[in-house]
């Protein structure tokens, strides 16, 4: 059957709060650094009070992805939960306005649209706390049987693992891509769920994953080692393709005995980090569909989140089609 899409997301549909503080903000809360820690409604309402926010945008792990993929060119869509509330109707307007299909109903009654505070410190690291609302909702009655078989790859965020119902819903998006020769790509999203549910997500990859995308902390903690190398022969057996970033250091891809090690883009002025990672998955991700080189799609991930983390906010400010391609002829790839 031909295809309709190159990547459909799924994942939490979100809108992210970002604000500035400073060191002192997080522990004199006694709010944990880095990662992702989930809130109830009143806990989130509280920072909310105490931040002066730069921007509220829709956000979401697998939305930034897919919005960057839009950037690029790529032909996406998404699934996720929102309330029919004025953040779900922003939400919904948002991800429109990059060329994303949206078809997924709308809760009409329960818990209000999710919502991420991105804390970022002037180390320019950034600390989520985040309230699921409405995208805890999401079900296995969401997931549409026909966008999956229209959909080149399916690409399905790691925070969806926290809850059953939601986990329900992954399962039979991963199932339903197998069925119909449909390639499933994964993110680890956060090292402490990698930590939590580390032997039901082993399993998972190894049955269910064709790629996987991970950072450094998050591979280790998947693996509960130090030792990074150790980690990349690890993962060789489970899946098709691992990609995994590594800030700095750029990235490293395995693929069966082969491992190919990518410099990170020069960023002059870090500014925040939020989104790095999947705006990594959105330009690697884009080089498969575009089947290029494993070692080219690492490049085009590493040149979209370097424009990320150059600005506040996971979305690009530029076209990341011309972005990308600029880059490449510098190095003297094909764009």
């Amino acid at each position: 059957m031909d295809t309709v899409y190159d990547v459909l997301g799924i994942g939490n549909a979100m809108v992210d709060v970002l604000a500035k503080v400073g060191e002192g903000f997080l522990s004199e809360r006694h709010l944990q650094k880095g990662g992702m820690t989930l809130l109830d409604a009143a806990t989130a309402g509280k920072i909310y009070e105490d931040i002066d926010p730069e921007r509220e945008v829709s956000g979401g792990s697998a939305a930034n992805t897919v919005a960057g993929l839009a950037s690029l060119g790529a032909d996406c869509a998404f699934i996720g939960k929102v309330h029919d509330d004025s953040l779900g109707q922003n939400f919904r307007r948002d991800i429109g306005a990059a060329g994303i299909d949206f078809f997924t109903k709308p809760l009409l009654e329960g818990p209000s649209t999710g919502r991420s505070i991105v804390l970022v410190t002037p180390d320019a690291e950034r600390s989520m706390f985040t309230y699921l609302g409405a995208a805890q909702c999401l079900s296995a009655e969401d997931i549409d049987e026909e966008i999956i078989k229209v959909s080149k790859y399916i690409f399905v965020e790691g925070y969806l693992w926290e809850h059953a119902d939601s986990r329900e819903a992954v399962l039979k998006a991963c199932a339903l891509a197998h069925k119909h020769h449909r390639k499933t790509a994964f993110t680890l999203s956060d090292y402490h769920l990698a930590q939590r549910f580390r032997s039901e997500l082993t399993e998972f990859i190894k049955n269910e994953v064709d790629v996987l995308f991970a950072n450094e902390r998050e591979i280790l903690s998947l693996f509960d080692t130090t030792d990074f190398m150790s980690a990349l022969d690890s993962i060789k057996p489970m899946v098709e393709i691992a990609a995994l970033t590594r800030e700095a250091k750029g990235s490293v891809v395995v693929n069966g005995r082969v491992k190919i090690f990518v410099e990170a883009e020069k960023v002059e002025n870090v500014t925040d980090s939020t989104g790095a990672g999947d705006l990594y998955a959105a330009g690697f991700l884009y080089g498969m569909t575009e089947e290029r080189s494993l070692g080219t799609c690492a490049m085009i991930g590493s040149i979209a989140a370097s424009e990320i983390i150059s600005h506040y906010g996971a979305r690009p400010e530029v076209s990341l089609r011309g972005f990308v391609r600029n880059r490449l002829l510098q190095y003297g790839k094909k764009a």
